[in-house]
């Protein structure tokens, strides 16, 4: 594609009808960008990207497309004048990566390949991705910064790390190549996000048991779930509980958005790879988000004490000094916040997305 004939307001969001995704169309809508979306609905349904439409009063543009398709992607750069990616496609069950590890390799891993090739093709190259505060792995480290070395410990950790790499080495590529365009690439470390959008109607719908902690709260409250396991009530933490840092869905998209707008500034102006933290720098532990549900929205949670699980860290928090100072992003919402917003999309679609 003829760059000039790129439109900068155009973004491509992979994985758009998933949790993330969804919400982050919404903020790109209202921000004033056009949307395609491309998502073979593994994980998620087409209901959410109608009612992302219906909260912002914008038309998007869906392919349903795995994007390890590579002809498929080709169409779709020929016929979107696409500027910008937002990657979020990639499963994220870590449970399930231990079962099924060629699984994740091949769709995280081998599908960031597939999308960059055909972005490259199209000489597209400004790409935000969905990475994981999982890539750091266990450290003696309570608060984690950019800097730490990664060591993911499980296949969903590493498919995040090795996608990492493959990232930056395309942008490390291009730079000794400088007849090039040269990659700008944007890599956001998610720490736990939760919530829902304000309005109710999109939200986070996992298929089966969940795997996070507050819409496993959320089913136990609803009836959906008859108990909640707290994993451990023996750590070094002042409730011997696990401490992590939860963001709000819609603080961690406009993440999202400040870092489509670093790509455009001067700190990439020449390309580069950079990974930034989006969390709140503060953690909770489980019984506090118990404690928290329970205050916010009226409802007894029935938990048992259950074994620690292998693996399982005592505490981890986000140092989102960077995202601050680079991005001039910092989470805005906070705890009641995310309660709240999660028990208004739970008692709103008691069974998620019904299409």
């Amino acid at each position: 594609m003829n760059q000039n004939s790129i439109n900068h307001k155009n973004i491509l969001v992979t994985g758009g009808a998933g949790y993330v995704g969804s919400h982050a169309c919404v903020e790109l809508l209202q921000s004033g960008f056009n949307v395609v979306v491309v998502d073979n609905l593994c994980n998620s349904k087409t209901e959410s990207l109608s009612r992302v439409q219906h909260i912002t009063g914008r038309p998007l543009t869906f392919y349903q497309h795995d994007i390890r398709d590579k002809s498929a992607l080709a169409d779709i750069f020929a016929k979107e004048a696409i500027s910008t990616v937002m990657h979020f496609a990639g499963l994220k069950a870590v449970g399930e990566s231990c079962e099924k590890p060629a699984l994740y390799y091949d769709n995280n891993v081998y599908g960031t390949l597939a999308l960059t090739e055909a972005m490259a093709d199209a000489n597209v190259k400004k790409l935000v991705f969905s990475s994981s505060a999982t890539v750091y792995g266990a450290s003696d480290c309570r608060q984690y910064s950019e800097d730490l070395p990664l060591g993911a410990i499980n296949p969903y950790g590493r498919s995040k790390v090795m996608i990492e790499a493959v990232l930056r080495d395309l942008s490390a590529a291009d730079t000794i190549n400088q007849h090039k365009s040269p990659w700008k690439i944007a890599l956001l470390r998610y720490f736990n996000p939760i919530g829902a959008h304000e309005s109710g109607q999109i939200g986070e719908d996992p298929d089966g048991i969940p795997n996070n902690l507050l819409p496993y709260i959320s089913q136990v409250a609803i009836g959906k779930l008859a108990q909640l396991s707290v994993f451990g009530n023996d750590y070094p933490t002042p409730d011997g509980t696990g401490i992590r840092d939860y963001i709000h869905v819609v603080d961690l998209v406009k993440g999202h958005i400040k870092a489509i707008n670093a790509l455009e500034g001067e700190a990439f102006k020449s390309g580069g790879c950079k990974a930034y933290n989006l969390g709140t720098g503060q953690g909770y532990s489980v019984l506090e988000m118990i404690n928290a549900f329970e205050t916010v929205t009226g409802q007894r949670i029935n938990y048992k004490i259950a074994p620690r699980r292998t693996g399982d860290l005592a505490e981890c928090f986000a140092n989102p000094a960077l995202a601050l100072k680079e991005l001039g992003w910092k989470a805005e919402k906070n705890l009641d916040d995310m309660v709240a917003d999660t028990w208004n999309w739970q008692t709103k679609n008691p069974q998620g997305y019904i299409q």
